[in-house]
């Protein structure tokens, strides 16, 4: 199995690093995190020209057909720069538009791939933690279409999205609804993130909605969505270890004390080893789990993403509380960027199952109580 990228994927990663190095700098990012919107429209244009809304759509619809490992660069380089911009949340739902794959959502793919509009998947409700099928929001066939009815929460970006992929209950099953951002009835709560990223509660009373896909066909896709979006946020959780790494390095590097750099202290050398041994188990991890996302035994993809979910949990908690302790105070202030890998790699900790959550479902699989030690 090769994980080396290949030629283009590495132009590809070049060309979108010197933009984030040049135009979203730490400063110019703390400015859009403080404005009233939380995002900037120049930069999400930028992306579209750069070909990163493409990137994950089908061909047939506008796009690359760009699969996992083109993916993880752009993943990685978007952790690196703290990209606040709903990227994450509008591939995620090129993923579930593609996996449906009917006039409707093909007709959305091709407008998501040209960046005309963005996309949220709303996976949570307010009761449910982690478990994707306790879903309580209900769908009504009406005679010219369906409503939906109930609550979504923490819905990432749902406030920028222009479409929600929602999932509801139709006669007890789980299905896939499209609603528009402007329908009727649709009421939308925004705050911020303590990693300044922007989430919305989503309130639905009888709100029109577009049904995806076919009958009994819903909780499967949607398990399958949410294994991509949680094989994403490993590949950009990589990118803020392999930032947070060497930013800590680098201020050891500076940081005095008895008059040498605390970098020739052996303790901080070998707590600084540590911290990469952590973040290159995740990385190889998380490459494991994008060749395995397409494999056609859910079991070994679930496998993998879980497996890769819960070693990025652990990397991230152990990288992002050894680098505040050798960064000092200075560690957990706004005005330093480690602070804010530290908040990212906390949210991306917790988001779609903890560390605990994953190692549950990765030891509920068959075999795994079989396997011999």
């Amino acid at each position: 199995m090769d994980f080396n990228f290949t030629d283009e994927q590495q132009q590809f990663r070049d060309a979108l690093r010197r933009y984030l190095d040049n135009e979203y700098t730490f400063d110019a990012r703390q400015k859009i995190v403080a404005s009233k919107d939380g995002v900037d429209e120049k930069h999400w244009t930028a992306f579209t020209e750069l070909g990163l809304t493409a990137l994950p759509a089908p061909e047939a619809q506008g796009g690359f057909d760009g699969g996992p490992a083109d993916m993880l660069v752009v993943m990685q380089e978007l952790g690196r720069a703290l990209v606040v911009e709903p990227y994450w949340a509008t591939a995620v739902g090129i993923e579930a538009l593609r996996l449906v794959g009917d006039d409707y959502a093909n007709a959305l793919l091709e407008r998501a791939a040209g960046g005309e509009i963005k996309l949220a998947v709303a996976f949570h409700e307010p009761h449910a933690r982690y478990d994707l099928f306790s879903v309580e929001t209900a769908a009504q066939e009406k005679s010219d279409g369906f409503v939906l009815s109930g609550q979504k929460s923490l819905v990432l970006h749902g406030a920028q999205a222009d479409y929600w992929i929602v999932p509801a209950r139709l006669a007890g099953e789980i299905a896939l609804f499209v609603v528009a951002r402007d329908a009727a009835n649709a009421q939308v709560t925004e705050y911020r993130t303590i990693d300044g990223q922007r989430a919305a509660t989503l309130t639905f009373t009888a709100t029109p909605a577009a049904r995806l896909g076919q009958a009994n066909t819903g909780a499967a896709t949607l398990e399958r969505i949410a294994d991509y979006a949680t094989f994403l946020l490993c590949a950009e959780a990589v990118g803020v270890l392999d930032a947070l790494n060497h930013a800590t390095v680098e201020y050891t590097k500076e940081r005095k004390q008895f008059g040498t750099p605390i970098a020739r202290f052996q303790a901080l050398q070998h707590r600084m080893v540590e911290m990469l041994i952590h973040a290159e188990q995740a990385r190889s991890i998380t490459y494991l789990a994008a060749a395995r996302y397409t494999s056609e035994d859910a079991n070994e993809r679930r496998r993998a993403i879980s497996a890769a979910k819960a070693r990025v949990g652990q990397a991230a908690r152990f990288v992002g509380q050894q680098a505040v302790q050798l960064h000092g105070g200075m560690g957990v202030t706004n005005e330093v960027a480690a602070a804010h890998w530290f908040k990212r790699l906390s949210i991306i900790e917790t988001t779609l199952g903890d560390v605990d959550h994953h190692l549950a479902r990765f030891a509920s699989l068959p075999g795994f109580a079989d396997t011999e030690v």
